[in-house]
């Protein structure tokens, strides 16, 4: 079986678990193809925390939860050094895992942000002056909380521009939420279930991830990423009523997130190939962290989705 199908068999295996959600699916496999890390915000009870869990079960990898709380230290989650038996030994810390499922990030103050940035950037951390790397399939699945605001600290530009997508949930439909009671009422009477398998090992991860690198990306393409990206910086260019509506735009990492997922994306379709509805597709979850509107944008009510939405109508595709 290819890596290809394995990857596609992965994904059927998160939605034999997980009703509904299938955009929050897609994107955790997206970031798992892709090497990035993925932050998922939405309102409690929507599967965010189970979503990313049962990713991990389905992979033969390490994983580790750590639950965000005020009273988090930057030790709690890269290690420290023990004074053990004479010398100094060192002991890791979670970060040290394949997947780790960082629950209500914006609960973790800054020393603890600025340990994780390090090894969502570096894919390594620092304790006592020693440097040392994480694991090759090393990513964080961030959950962020938009309700109780009160005792969080918002995440900063620089790390919310270090996740490759920010997915923003909805509530599930009728139908869906309806599947879900009957899903539990079933779950409740069996006896015994069975849990969720393993279905790869993360030399196949890795191996998917070198075949999206070779996914191909037309000039067209490349160019209509670019335009896209520049054009949150410069939106007058494409709707004269918006040319105050943004006091920072998208960076060039925006670009080359674009790029990287709508690349894994078409791999998971099984295409060889990125098209222009990728780009689309993907576009809002790679850039939605990394825009700050304006005052005049908060004036007319314009959203950060929906001035994207409006910007993909704009600017013509290939």
């Amino acid at each position: 079986m290819s890596n290809q199908s394995r990857m596609l068999e992965l994904r059927q295996a998160l939605s034999r678990v997980i009703v509904g959600q299938n955009i929050l699916l897609d994107r955790l496999v997206v970031g798992l193809l892709a090497g990035g890390h993925v932050l998922v915000e939405g309102v409690p009870g929507l599967a965010k925390t189970t979503a990313v869990k049962t990713l991990a079960a389905t992979i033969h990898g390490s994983f580790r939860r750590i639950q965000f709380t005020p009273d988090l230290l930057p030790g709690d989650l890269t290690g420290t050094d023990i004074y053990h038996e004479g010398q100094f030994e060192f002991v890791e810390g979670p970060l040290f895992h394949d997947i780790v499922l960082a629950d209500e990030i914006n609960r973790a103050p800054a020393k603890v942000q600025a340990a994780l940035l390090e090894a969502m950037q570096e894919h390594q951390i620092t304790v006592g002056g020693v440097t040392r790397p994480l694991p090759p399939l090393f990513m964080v699945m961030a959950t962020q909380n938009p309700l109780e605001q009160a005792g969080t600290y918002p995440l900063p530009e620089a790390q919310l521009d270090r996740f490759l997508l920010h997915v923003a949930l909805d509530y599930p439909s009728d139908a869906e939420e309806l599947d879900i009671l009957r899903r539990d009422r079933a779950h409740a009477a069996s006896v015994g279930h069975a849990p969720v398998m393993a279905v790869i090992d993360t030399a196949t991860v890795l191996a998917a991830r070198e075949e999206v690198q070779k996914v191909h990306v037309s000039d067209e393409v490349e160019r209509y990423i670019v335009t896209l990206v520049r054009a949150t910086r410069v939106p007058g260019e494409w709707r004269t009523d918006w040319a105050q509506a943004v006091d920072v735009g998208a960076s060039p990492r925006a670009a080359l997130a674009l790029l990287h997922a709508s690349a894994a994306a078409a791999y998971l379709r099984g295409r060889d190939y990125v098209t222009p509805d990728d780009v689309r597709e993907l576009a809002a979850d790679c850039l939605r962290h990394r825009i700050m509107l304006s005052l005049d944008a908060r004036l007319l009510k314009l959203g950060r989705d929906a001035f994207i939405a409006g910007l993909l109508e704009a600017v013509p595709a290939p």
